[in-house]
């Protein structure tokens, strides 16, 4: 397998992680060092070791991964977007200063959206089994990837906070984040043929 195959491939698997880090950076307006080191590490981290597992439980297991892995991606989306729907419904008409809205980077949400965004990942790690490719190279390049476009995704997310007309965004970015990570798990159903 090429370079330019395992990159085009990294890119994709991370663009759920980018979509992500993109609603988080608006949500927290102000990213700090330690908070891309957690996300973009955790996303990363995930993305490195999900094809690693696949690989591991090779072709044996893939009708097994291949039946419910985008159910799985969908509950824990489902379940981080609902989280936060929820904590943007409650803070509806406050002033921004008295949202506390918790931080996506910190505690068991990093790490269900971490496992949630690299869910396809596994899938890919059976398929390198099958294909007898080894797994060490396209998941280290898979991990680098997923997190530099984690970190963009997050300062990009924020930049976007300092445009003067998107700058008030404060509570609905909350909702925002929600709605996508739903629509992101809906998109995985969808692309496993659950609507059909």
């Amino acid at each position: 397998m090429t370079f330019t195959a395992i990159f085009a491939m990294s890119v994709a698997l991370a663009m759920d992680a980018f979509a992500v880090a993109l609603t988080s950076g608006i949500r927290l307006r102000c990213v700090s060092a330690a908070q891309t080191v957690r996300m973009a590490g955790t996303f990363g981290f995930f993305q490195f070791a999900m094809p690693v597992a696949g690989w591991l439980l090779g072709i044996g297991a893939q009708k097994y991964i291949e039946a419910y892995d985008h159910w799985v991606a969908f509950a824990l989306l489902g379940f981080v977007g609902g989280k936060m729907l929820r904590e943007a419904w409650l803070n509806r008409g406050k002033a921004e200063e008295e949202c506390v809205c918790a931080d996506p980077t910190t505690g068991g949400n990093i790490v269900m959206l971490g496992i949630a965004t690299s869910i396809d990942a596994l899938a890919v790690g059976v398929s390198l089994a099958l294909l007898g490719v080894p797994v060490l190279y396209p998941a280290v390049v898979i991990g680098v990837v997923c997190f530099a476009i984690t970190t963009c995704g997050l300062h990009l997310g924020k930049l976007i906070c300092r445009c003067p007309s998107l700058g008030d965004l404060g509570n609905k970015a909350n909702a925002l984040g929600g709605l996508v990570l739903i629509a992101i798990g809906v998109s995985i159903l969808a692309e496993h043929g659950v609507f059909v």
